[in-house]
């Protein structure tokens, strides 16, 4: 699924599409790289699970890029534009992340994302954001799944 809107994609947000390399013993997949165009830097990696129809939404953080990809099952990743000043302030795109679509998606601060399960498994996303998470102050803002943030979570046809 593209970005959703009239598919015009949130400033500073990129894409890297991803392959499995395959052979008679199994899979691999590259997920990111230091020579990568979209690579930052590196601040931790940590692994994430939402059960089926759980939505994990909303938050954003001041300085941290995240790098999320989804590594089984299946999530509709949403990002929301809420910056002061940007040119894509208001849009909201969606991403759906599968280990079937395999595709990394950074994701710049002050964009407000979030997720949900739209599979029968348990989905689990990997995260390598740009900071290590500080416990005693994290860069983490949030908002309320469902509040004011213009989008409904609710599965629809498309």
């Amino acid at each position: 699924m593209e970005p959703s809107s009239a598919r015009q994609r949130i400033e500073g947000v990129e894409i890297k599409p991803l392959r499995y390399h395959l052979d008679d013993r199994g899979r691999l997949l590259e997920i990111l790289r230091r020579d990568d165009p979209i690579f930052q830097k590196f601040g931790q990696v940590y692994l994430t699970t939402a059960y089926p129809g759980v939505v994990k939404a909303w938050h954003a953080h001041q300085a941290q890029y995240d790098h999320l990809v989804c590594i089984k099952g299946s999530v509709l990743l949403v990002l929301y534009d809420d910056r002061e000043g940007s040119p894509t302030r208001g849009l909201i795109n969606e991403f759906l992340l599968s280990e079937y679509q395999p595709m990394v998606v950074q994701i710049p601060p002050g964009i407000w994302h979030g997720f949900k399960n739209v599979g029968t498994e348990e989905a689990l996303v990997l995260n390598i954001p740009t900071e290590p998470y500080r416990h005693e102050a994290p860069d983490e803002l949030r908002r309320p799944a469902h509040g004011d943030i213009p989008y409904d979570w609710t599965r629809r046809d498309r």
